[in-house]
């Protein structure tokens, strides 16, 4: 497994270390940390880029030594150019199979208008990406038994994240929750919905929750077999909430304390990307704990 970490001086480049250090990882694996140096926000003085380069290098190194040291094969990358694109860009050229970032805890409304390193990432990296945040007790989530929350809508997608799942060691105890929400049709405007009873049968409404608490329930029936046939212990209090697919996922990962989300990537290319409000980007953004995002 090729692991590409993206640093910063900020301290949430120091959780993903703390993280990728305490994590254990497929037999293997290899890691290059990189930091990218923006030159162009020093304008015409280049002795500033010299010493932002000096800086990185000082910063991917030592991280680049933790993962040495916990017997993992590592090397570090200092890049110039607008981190918003390098990360990414590196990621294809590199192969790697994940990116792990850092989420710098913006407003929201900061987030909405100006997106981050992490964001970008998470829409244009060609591999999965994991938004790394740090734990209530500020240890690596990973330093104990792991609650993993995996959100599944039986799509090939949700199977390709289940499979992720089920092909990574983790740590002795952890637990694995199936979470599947039975959604509705959403229907533009208000109007668009309670035209429904004058035009269909009296009994559409719970024909349609039928339908979705179906489709839900195959959705965790797949994802179990895939981990259960890897061995891994399950938490079995499941349910199939009905309602808003990012609401809940949220809620039940906080109420659940969950260590870590991963959920299936659409694979949306283009300017499908561009515009915000996928689940797997909402969930990302706004979880209390770490999301991983899988693209096969």
């Amino acid at each position: 497994m090729r692991i590409l970490i993206g640093m910063d001086p900020s301290p949430a480049s120091s959780y993903i270390v703390d993280e990728a250090v305490s994590r254990p990882w497929p037999a293997e694996s290899e890691f290059c940390v990189v930091h990218v140096v923006d030159e162009h926000q020093f304008g015409p003085f280049p002795k500033l880029v010299t010493d932002a380069k000096r800086q990185g290098e000082r910063l991917i190194n030592t991280a680049s030594d933790r993962l040495s040291q916990a017997g993992q094969k590592s090397q570090a990358k200092i890049i110039l150019g607008n981190p918003r694109k390098r990360i990414s860009a590196l990621a294809k050229r590199w192969k790697a199979d994940l990116v792990m970032v850092g989420a710098h805890g913006q407003g929201v409304i900061a987030r909405f208008l100006l997106g981050s390193v992490a964001q970008d990432t998470l829409r244009f990296a060609p591999c999965s990406v994991e938004i790394v945040r740090p734990s209530p007790s500020g240890k690596p989530a990973s330093s104990h038994a792991m609650k993993i929350l995996l959100a599944t809508d039986g799509s090939e997608f949700s199977s390709a994240a289940a499979k992720s799942i089920a092909q990574q060691p983790w740590p002795s105890g952890s637990q694995i929750r199936i979470l599947s929400v039975a959604e509705l049709p959403v229907f533009p405007y208000p109007a668009d919905g309670s035209s429904l009873s004058p035009v269909y049968p009296a009994g559409l409404l719970q024909e349609l929750v039928d339908s979705a608490r179906k489709r839900a329930s195959e959705a965790v029936e797949a994802a179990r077999e895939i981990l259960v046939a890897a061995g891994l212990e399950l938490f079995e209090n499941q349910s199939n909430p009905l309602g808003d697919a990012r609401a809940l996922i949220l809620e039940v990962a906080k109420e659940w304390q969950a260590d870590l989300i991963v959920l299936g990537s659409h694979g949306r290319r283009g300017l499908d990307r561009l515009i915000m409000g996928s689940v797997s980007e909402s969930v990302a953004i706004y979880a209390h704990c770490s999301v991983e995002i899988v693209r096969s």
